[in-house]
């Protein structure tokens, strides 16, 4: 198949879980004999055209028209305020993208593809033209909804561009069966809507492979020392991750296990809150953050120095770094009340447990999951080694892959397309 791939980020330019998903799953299709082009934005300082381990990749060069928006936009944009450059980024990488996909690729090059898929409301607008102008069928990918981010409000122009799009999509992949039902509550139509899982590389996350003096020196970083536990939290400092939560919950558990550390890292709007509320509980030796964005291999050496992970997330469609966690062999704890796709990864009893399930708006629930592990450090380490084996079997991105294509191509044969673009088109395509 020739796959048309419409996402906001793409190495080098990662900003979160999206751009990790589309690096993975593009190489897959890749591997599994397909060809892709992805449409991503451009920062300004990449190519605008070429091809990296077998992907096509466009990216338009942007312009800045953010001080033309608020003549005429509805009011909900215009309270955007200096976030209005990223709608302008957003908005302008759509237009060119798509363009450039019908009448550049399609129309010009007489290239044809089987599939064009969309990623999230930032690739919409791309999505929605192409529904316009074309015959091909066209995948929504829903990672998150602008509900679910800002708890229930959030932007009105982004939850129209979500619905807009689900409604034009001829099918739509979500990744978690509870992001699934989600959906449906919100009156999406639960007859197009399959479920794919994410997945890990787990030649590139196996502690087996870490060196274990360098693994020894993240910990001196964080000043853990042999005796003492290090809990890890890894990923975006923002409120649905549940964060302040787990640093409300130390004093809970240094009461019984006071040689504990906890190690936060990452980078977001909740930095200040969380080095006040560990200064206001008197915890703030016990919790050291690194507010950074580290490269993959030091974020590996994290998992391996760690005792345990914990991501209490309220909010978390799939969650790739507990798949991360697993996959190195740690014991983990998650948040599993709400729209989080962490409960459909994590076993959280019987012999194939792997870890534990918590309720990660109550700082007492996380704190008693923390506990439970730490209690029992060979039943921990056997929690671990179960969540490997469960990411070998269910959690790779060739299975995802895999999955991800049969839908395509199911979908591909129900519509049984003969021609690519709408109108009276006399020459024939090419397929490349």
């Amino acid at each position: 198949m020739r796959i048309g791939f419409f996402v906001w980020e793409y190495p080098p330019a990662l900003v979160g879980g999206l751009g990790t998903y589309a690096e993975y799953i593009t190489r897959e299709f890749i591997a599994l004999g397909h060809d892709v082009t992805v449409f991503t934005l451009n920062p300004g300082n990449l190519k605008t055209r070429e091809v990296i381990k077998g992907v096509e990749i466009h990216r338009p060069l942007i312009a800045n028209a953010s001080n033309i928006f608020p003549m005429f936009v509805i009011d909900d944009l215009k309270r955007w305020g200096t976030n209005i450059r990223m709608f302008n980024d957003i908005f302008i990488y759509n237009i060119l993208s798509a363009t450039k996909f019908i009448n550049g690729i399609l129309r010009k090059e007489r290239c044809y593809f089987d599939i064009v898929c969309v990623h999230d409301w930032l690739s919409s607008i791309a999505g929605i033209i192409t529904k316009n102008e074309t015959e091909i069928p066209v995948i929504f990918h829903v990672h998150s909804t602008e509900w679910g981010r800002s708890g229930g409000s959030g932007s009105e122009i982004v939850s129209h561009l979500e619905w807009a799009m689900g409604q034009a999509a001829d099918w739509i992949i979500t990744v978690s069966h509870a992001m699934r039902d989600d959906l449906i509550r919100h009156g999406w139509t639960k007859t197009k809507i399959s479920v794919v899982w994410n997945g890990v590389d787990p030649e590139k996350y196996n502690p087996e492979r870490c060196n274990p003096e360098e693994v020894q020196k993240i910990r001196e970083k964080y000043g853990v020392r042999s005796d003492e536990q290090m809990v890890l939290f890894l990923g975006r400092l923002t409120w649905v991750k549940g964060v302040r939560n787990l640093v409300q919950a130390m004093p809970l558990i240094l009461k019984e296990y006071p040689k504990t550390k906890l190690v936060i890292l990452g980078k977001g709007e909740e930095q200040h809150d969380i080095v006040e509320t560990a200064s206001r509980l008197g915890v703030e030796n016990n919790v050291r953050c690194c507010f950074e964005f580290v490269p993959e291999k030091e974020r590996i050496l994290h998992y391996a120095a760690s005792d345990l992970c914990v991501f209490p997330s309220t909010y978390e469609p799939f969650g790739i770094v507990s798949l991360e966690a697993m996959s190195m062999a740690k014991p983990i704890v998650v948040g599993a009340s709400g729209v989080v796709g962490f409960k459909e990864q994590v076993i959280s009893s019987g012999h194939e447990q792997t870890g534990v399930h918590v309720n990660g708006n109550n700082p007492e629930d996380i704190a008693w999951g923390i506990k439970l592990v730490l209690s029992d450090r060979e039943r921990a380490k056997k929690w671990g080694e179960n969540g490997r084996r469960r990411v070998l079997q269910y959690f790779t991105w060739r299975k995802a892959a895999e999955q991800t294509l049969q839908i395509y191509q199911n979908l591909q044969k129900d519509k049984n397309i003969d021609t690519c673009l709408k109108g009276n088109l006399t020459e024939s395509f090419v397929r490349i």
